[in-house]
């Protein structure tokens, strides 16, 4: 099976009441752990890459990783995915170089601003069999270049979803609903502790994708900086000589209530950071004389196997869906 859009992933998705994982992708071990959970699990995927993963991996090795990753997942759909797209001439780098869907970010800027870059995008996209995401709202949170304080983050207005999708033709719509990118999606003074001292998100904003769910029904729906930061991996993190205090992510209970709900697309990279690096660190403590990467990749990749396994059964639930 080539390279897919999402368009069928999306319609599938949203009549099941589940969501297709958006794995971040950077190197071959994290291509290879992803896939193999999801062909075992047989489940679609969308591995995605962001400005800093080209900038660091480079466009065409990780084109290719995936591309490998078709060839040995015949089974599954499979989708390559710009995150975050910064501008239109990154856009369409990617759609000119073996993409099949993008992501146009230009939720900075104001809504019509915002309009008019998404619809040249999707205008491009379109003409190439390309889909495209766009965003509305804005999630604070550091993931790559994308930088945004938690003052200055902002919920999607409902209100404003209906003109935006009209007009700009997007395909798949991001929205803020109180999740945030990084490891720390949330200060320590925006939560409660429970009795084991440990921090408790707010919750999120349902009341909001509801009511842009009502405003398009059966359009595809994405929650970006959608990592549930593990904490044995925090806890792996720390205990071998890291430093990671108070990092908390979205509890896995509401990301599936999401995913019975409109959202078809939830995005998870933090979570495979902290399972590599968790991963590493306690390799390295217990064998400080090993220096082969084989030896300390091969299990980092096995741990972020079965975190993507994990997922897929008992967050999204797309398990068996492919």
């Amino acid at each position: 099976m080539p390279l897919v859009t999402s368009t069928e992933m999306f319609k599938k998705a949203y009549a099941g009441g589940y969501a297709v994982g958006a794995f971040n992708v950077n190197n071959m071990e994290i291509v290879q752990g992803i896939t193999e959970a999801c062909k075992e699990e047989k489940a679609p995927v969308i591995l995605q890459v962001s400005k800093g993963a080209r900038a660091y991996a480079n466009h065409t090795y990780l084109v290719k990783l995936v591309e490998a990753a078709v060839i040995e997942c015949p089974e599954i759909p499979i989708v390559l995915h710009l995150d975050h797209g910064p501008d239109f001439e990154t856009c369409k780098a990617c759609i000119d170089g073996g993409f099949t869907s993008v992501m146009i970010d230009a939720s900075s800027k104001p809504f019509e601003e915002n309009i008019e870059i998404t619809k040249k995008v999707v205008e491009y996209a379109h003409d190439h069999g390309v889909v495209v995401e766009a965003e509305l709202g804005t999630l604070a949170g550091i993931e790559d270049d994308v930088k945004v304080a938690a003052h200055a983050a902002s919920y999607t207005r409902p209100e404003e979803v209906e003109e935006f999708v009209s007009k700009t033709g997007c395909d798949s719509l991001a929205i803020a609903i109180g999740t945030s990118h990084g490891a720390y999606k949330f200060t320590p003074e925006q939560c409660t502790r429970n009795e084991k001292g440990i921090l408790v998100p707010p919750p999120l904003r349902f009341d909001v994708l509801e009511e842009v769910s009502k405003r398009l029904p059966g359009f595809p729906i994405v929650l970006h900086g959608s990592s549930s930061v593990p904490q044995e991996y925090v806890k792996m993190v720390n205990e071998h000589g890291g430093k990671m205090p108070d990092a908390v992510g979205i509890p896995e209970e509401q990301l599936r209530k999401a995913a019975t709900l409109s959202v078809c697309k939830i995005n998870i990279d933090s979570d495979l950071r902290l399972t590599m690096t968790g991963t590493i660190r306690q390799f390295f403590d217990e064998h400080p004389d090993k220096f082969d990467p084989r030896e300390y990749l091969k299990p980092a990749r096995a741990n972020i196997k079965e975190t993507v396994r994990h997922k897929l059964r008992d967050v999204l639930g797309c398990a068996g869906k492919a």
